[in-house]
């Protein structure tokens, strides 16, 4: 079950401004180990490693997205699954009133796709709101609707923190894959934390002391598992989720919060065969797992455990409505009639359509790897993504 990344020997090298840049994130994150006795629990070097305020890969200037960049999600792949999400909140709009709140809007191709959507459909919301911490980010994405959809621009605002009392629809695609991680390592003697240390060469693990916390939420997590963890299985957790959706669940007063990421439920997230856990890195479309190689230049990224997800969503007094595989929601939301819906005589267009539905949704590409759950308050389904199949029963 495990990936099988890329040797990092094959990778392109940065150039020299690049490395840099790097070498200034790798001082301040040295400093700072140095600082705190020698080690530093790796959910803190991945918070710098992404978020440092101008260092860190998603608050400083590289390309991120599209063919240019480290990845392609799939809003840059295919414009069909922006248009399906749309679909999607306009049955939640209809609900709920009110506004689209994204949830960091990378190259902002998912904003302008879903605005296009629902005007198509007569169905614009109050407002689309962007929560963005790039900077740089958010002058692409405003360029990016300037020039598509220029009428429709003073519906868009950029905000700097959650608005209070929202009524309608929060979207987050590939958003939690992001937050922060602890790895951690059973041992004979239980659960230890993964931590990093400075070395000659850069960056290493090593096993921390005991952490009461750690071992408090891993005893818990395994009543779950048919079988315990085993010595020497490596993973991670995620201990700031609870917290992400508690906010997110404070600011919304009426509607939903639509999650798609790739992850699993937690049976399947903690199998034994995937003992190395899910940590995995993206640099300019090579995939590798090493989270120390050229801090501030590549992503790091693990996968979600959708079972946390629903557990922090319950704490929350946010109501589970659905949970899905990728393919079995767009499915569900009409990619079947939108792509019927494309003119078959444009036969290199129709084509083009055709193999990204695909990519999209067969499993072994991104249809079951990337899961959709839709927790909402003060409103109810049925909700046409989750009407296919819906899987809650599995978390």
């Amino acid at each position: 079950m495990n990936s099988f990344p890329d040797s990092t020997d094959r990778l392109p090298a940065p150039d020299p401004a690049a490395l840099e840049h790097s070498r200034a994130l790798t001082t301040l994150i040295y400093r700072e180990i140095q600082q705190g006795g020698g080690a530093m629990d790796f959910q803190r070097f991945m918070e710098l490693a992404l978020y440092a305020p101008g260092l860190g890969y998603y608050r400083a200037g590289s390309r991120k997205f599209g063919s240019g960049g480290d990845f392609i999600t799939a809003p840059e792949l295919s414009a069909l699954f922006s248009r399906c999400l749309a679909r999607q909140c306009r049955e939640i709009l209809a609900g709920s009133g009110g506004a689209i709140l994204e949830l960091g809007a990378g190259s902002g191709i998912m904003a302008a796709t879903i605005m296009a959507e629902l005007q198509h459909l007569d169905s614009l919301p109050d407002a689309y709101l962007i929560l963005e911490l790039s900077g740089e980010l958010r002058e692409r994405q405003h360029r990016l609707i300037e020039t598509r959809l220029p009428a429709l621009l003073p519906r868009v605002r950029w905000l700097d923190s959650l608005p209070e009392n929202f009524h309608g629809v929060m979207l987050a695609n590939e958003v939690l894959d992001a937050l922060p991680v602890q790895r951690f390592r059973i041992t004979g003697h239980g659960p230890r934390p993964l931590q990093v240390v400075a070395e000659q060469a850069g960056f290493g693990w090593w096993e921390g002391p005991a952490d009461a916390a750690l071992t408090a939420q891993l005893d818990a997590l395994q009543q779950d598992l048919a079988t315990p963890l085993p010595v020497g299985y490596e993973s991670e957790i995620c201990p700031g989720l609870n917290a992400w959706i508690a906010g997110l669940g404070a600011a919304l007063a009426r509607g939903a919060l639509l999650l798609v990421d790739y992850g699993y439920p937690r049976r399947e997230y903690y199998h034994l065969q995937r003992n190395r856990g899910t940590l995995l890195c993206h640099y300019r479309h090579r995939v590798h797992d090493d989270p120390f190689l050229w801090p501030g230049l590549q992503d790091i990224t693990a996968s979600v455990d959708f079972t946390a997800v629903a557990e922090a969503a319950l704490a929350a007094d946010l109501a589970v409505a659905g949970y899905t595989s990728q393919a079995n929601f767009l499915l569900g939301c009409g990619l079947t009639e939108l792509l019927a819906g494309a003119d078959p005589g444009s036969q290199p267009s129709y084509l083009k359509l055709a193999r990204e539905a695909k990519l999209l949704t067969l499993p072994g590409e991104m249809g079951e790897r990337f899961q959709a759950m839709l927790l909402t308050r003060g409103i109810d389904g049925p909700f046409s993504g989750f009407g296919l199949r819906d899987d809650r029963g599995r978390l």
